[in-house]
């Protein structure tokens, strides 16, 4: 089998956050735009991504958004919910948390609109809202949600912080999570969502095409220090779906070919990670 992607060379959003770039208000809005049909096309295809974070977007040459890495990507259809404990603790949304906890009613594509809210503030401040760390435990986490607020800075707009405060909504049922709901939004009142799906918003950050935007000996060094990287993430992969109990017995299909139709919004081709 052949697959055809887009060749990104702007590298991704963790590697410029790395390099100290200092992304303008601008940069994020298109950013949020992007993502937000991105989104919406994902949730069209019963689609949850499950890890929406800087290090899974891709920029190409011209500093156009690109969501990538469909690892722990889930579909759910006809009501079903999520269950797994999915993702990357910073960028998970409350309710992960508290259904792995509780057993609750699982979790939904709202998921998805929480890590961009999370991926927008940590773009645009430096640092993520909430300090969470892989090592934090679960419980730890659903009580951190419960008693601390986020800071906003007092630099930003009135209409971003709305929206800001629109994505990380704890309560699902209250948070910003369709395209409707971003059209909505003063913030974006301005936008020609015509033009960010054509990809004729003008971008606020352009790579440097001179440079190669990532960091070729990280894999590298990943595939020496492990002897059987794949067979590792294989069996991660498959706990991860074992646990998991959304009926989604066609995903894989499923998702293969929705994948394949959204490669115009989002491509995972030559990526070079980095790791928290």
């Amino acid at each position: 089998m052949f697959m055809v992607v887009d060749l990104l060379l702007g590298g991704d959003l963790r590697y410029h956050l790395q390099q100290n770039v200092q992304f303008s208000e601008d940069a994020v809005k298109v950013y949020l735009c992007e993502m937000t049909l991105a989104l919406d096309y994902l949730q069209s295809q019963h689609i949850i991504h499950r890890d929406v974070k800087p290090d899974n977007i891709l920029l190409d040459e011209q500093g156009h958004a690109h969501l990538t890495d469909f690892n722990i990507a889930t579909i759910i259809k006809n009501g079903e919910r999520a269950t797994a404990l999915a993702g990357t603790k910073p960028y998970m949304a409350p309710e992960i948390f508290q259904s792995f906890n509780s057993g609750g009613t699982g979790y939904a594509f709202e998921v998805d609109w929480w890590s961009l809210g999370v991926t927008a503030f940590e773009i645009l401040r430096g640092w993520r809202p909430y300090d969470i760390h892989a090592s934090n435990s679960v419980e730890s986490l659903i009580q951190l949600f419960s008693t601390i607020s986020v800071q906003y800075s007092p630099a930003w707009p009135k209409d971003l912080v709305s929206l800001l405060r629109k994505l990380l909504t704890v309560n699902p049922e209250h948070r910003f999570s369709s395209l409707v709901d971003m059209q909505a939004s003063p913030y974006l009142s301005d936008i020609n969502w015509d033009s960010v799906y054509e990809k004729k918003l003008e971008p606020g950050f352009v790579p440097n095409k001179g440079r190669l935007h990532c960091d070729p000996t990280f894999e590298l060094e990943e595939m020496i220090l492990e002897s059987r990287p794949l067979h590792k993430k294989k069996k991660r992969l498959a706990k991860n779906r074992s646990r998991d109990n959304s009926k989604d017995s066609q995903s894989v299909s499923q998702l293969n070919s929705a994948f394949t139709l959204a490669l115009r919004d989002s491509s995972n081709n030559l990526k070079c990670t980095t790791h928290e």
